[in-house]
């Protein structure tokens, strides 16, 4: 589904991505891990087409997303951390941005607005942050898309709205459909993921399938298993 070969990119000096390779498939929910500024975001928007890569190659969907098709852009949706939305309500953005999506379904999309407790005709200008993003995460469950990408998606959400998205998300993942998951709050994934991929200084330090580990025994605790993979690539880090 989502291919990196040889993968390098960097701002200046700051080099975010060094010869990055790697597969993602459908049927996962995968938790992209890393701290601030480790590139998380640069990786998602080059899956989207939204960042080339200044050497080595991105396919995502059998397509180059540098080139920003149609027939890709309809099958993948990005939620970004700072979320914008015009001002309108919510239900006059699913009737504006829904028809791009093939699969969209406006009933769903009106079911998670009310588990979230978001009122579907209030504009969105007079909404909080954190109402603004919960309407944005239910259009993108909600337009049943191959490829959602979902940047740090629970800035801004409270305790409770947390355990709504994990259940919603977790109701969303089909054998089709690939997700992917990015955050440094690491806490906010448990229980919701299924494969983990560290991304630190440049490299892919951990690419992992939890439901294997749980299968021959293990269960590591999320946070510790994320620190670990930082000391045993970078023991200085943390």
């Amino acid at each position: 589904m989502i291919e990196f070969s040889n993968v390098q990119f960097g701002y200046g000096r700051q080099q975010l991505m060094n010869d990055v390779s790697l597969q993602l498939h459908s049927g996962h929910i995968y938790g992209l891990l890393g701290e601030n500024g480790a590139g998380k975001t640069t990786l998602l928007k080059m899956i989207a087409g939204l960042v080339f890569a200044q050497k080595g190659s991105v396919t995502t969907l059998q397509h180059n997303p540098q080139k920003r098709q149609p027939s890709l852009l309809s099958q993948l949706y990005l939620v970004a951390e700072d979320t914008y939305t015009p001002n309108v309500s919510a239900r006059t953005y699913a009737s504006t941005y829904g028809v791009f999506y093939p699969k969209f379904e406006e009933n769903t999309f009106f079911d998670y607005l009310q588990k979230f407790g978001v009122n579907p005709d209030q504009k969105l200008e007079k909404v909080s942050f954190g109402q603004r993003k919960k309407m944005v995460i239910s259009f993108a469950l909600a337009t049943n898309v191959p490829l959602l990408l979902m940047d740090e998606p629970t800035n801004g959400l409270d305790i409770p709205s947390k355990s709504t998205f994990r259940q919603l998300a977790a109701e969303a993942a089909t054998p089709e459909r690939c997700i992917i998951i990015s955050t440094h709050q690491v806490r906010d994934l448990e229980r919701l993921i299924d494969s983990v991929v560290v991304l630190h200084r440049g490299k892919i330090v951990l690419h992992e399938d939890l439901n294997a580990l749980a299968d021959a025994g293990q269960q590591p605790d999320l946070e510790a298993f994320f620190k670990d993979s930082l000391k045993t690539y970078s023991p200085q880090a943390v």
